[in-house]
């Protein structure tokens, strides 16, 4: 008989503030994707969820924690809310791949059905958003991704031309494409965000292309601009998500926790962008921003 695999299950305890970023960086290497656990209250000032991956415990187990431990120190440069002490106790449960699926059932987000790739839910009057949330950050579960989508279902896309930044899994970009955008573009720094985008576009029979790099690296402008992002980044590419939006586009910006709003907007102001609307759920902040 063959042995039952064993696994590391990566836990990293994060403070609200930073769980979007610490979960981009574990599933770079997580198996079947990553988990949050969220706290039942909530201290603003606690790493109180907790991120987790699993990885096979094998000849390159060491290697990959390492390279999670290394990103993890880099994200202290953004000035996130705290990060505690990655731990990777090994796991010999041969079920918990199955108990991680349960956790991930379908949700309704605004026009949307956001199911994963194993449920049979019927979407109903639902646009259907099929997804493997192992392969890279943006399931629909977070505040962000949902106050993004939430934004989707409002605006009148048919036809228009969609650029989405720092793509992760796509969902933004097919949630676009699926209402009627056209064409949808969508980068990611991510190599990994990058193939997960394109699998998943070419598991909702959209057509995306995909690519590498920022808002600086893709030509012309475009209706809607989308950027589900830390907010450092946010601040640092203003200038270039104002250069891809046309006279009459709407930027929509999430991933801003509440502290670095006045920063945030700051920042966007400077690229001469004006505020048009504001969303705020569980301490992050949403903003819609026109010429």
């Amino acid at each position: 008989m063959t042995p039952p695999t064993r696994w590391l299950e990566i836990a990293v305890p994060a403070h609200a503030e930073a769980v979007e970023a610490v979960s981009e960086i574990l599933s770079r290497v997580g198996y079947n994707g990553i988990a949050v656990e969220v706290p039942l209250e909530r201290d603003r000032s606690a790493t109180d969820y907790t991120v987790k991956a699993y990885v096979v415990d094998d000849a390159d187990a060491f290697a990959k924690v390492s390279d999670v431990r290394d990103a993890l120190g880099h994200l202290q440069a953004f000035g996130l809310g705290p990060i505690g002490a990655l731990v990777a106790p090994r796991i010999d449960d041969k079920d918990w791949l199955e108990s991680w699926k349960a956790d991930f059932i379908p949700i309704r987000i605004g026009a949307f059905l956001v199911r994963p790739t194993w449920s049979e839910a019927v979407a109903g009057d639902a646009v259907e958003l099929v997804l493997d949330p192992g392969m890279a950050f943006g399931t629909g579960l977070h505040p962000t991704t949902q106050q993004c989508l939430e934004a989707l279902s409002t605006m009148s896309l048919e036809g228009k031309s969609a650029l989405d930044v720092g793509t992760g899994s796509g969902i933004l970009a097919i949630a676009a494409a699926k209402r009627g955008a056209s064409p949808v573009v969508a980068v990611d720094t991510d190599a990994l965000a990058v193939d997960a985008a394109r699998e998943n576009a070419m598991r909702n029979g959209v057509a995306i292309p995909v690519a590498a790099g920022s808002a600086a690296d893709v030509p012309g402008r475009f209706d809607v601009v989308i950027a589900n992002i830390v907010p450092p980044v946010l601040q640092s590419i203003a200038p270039h998500l104002a250069a891809r939006l046309s006279v009459d586009g709407t930027l929509i910006v999430a991933g801003i926790s509440a502290p670095a709003e006045a920063a945030t907007r700051e920042a966007f102001a400077h690229a001469r962008l004006e505020v048009l609307d504001r969303t705020e759920r569980d301490d992050w902040v949403a903003l819609a921003l026109r010429r």
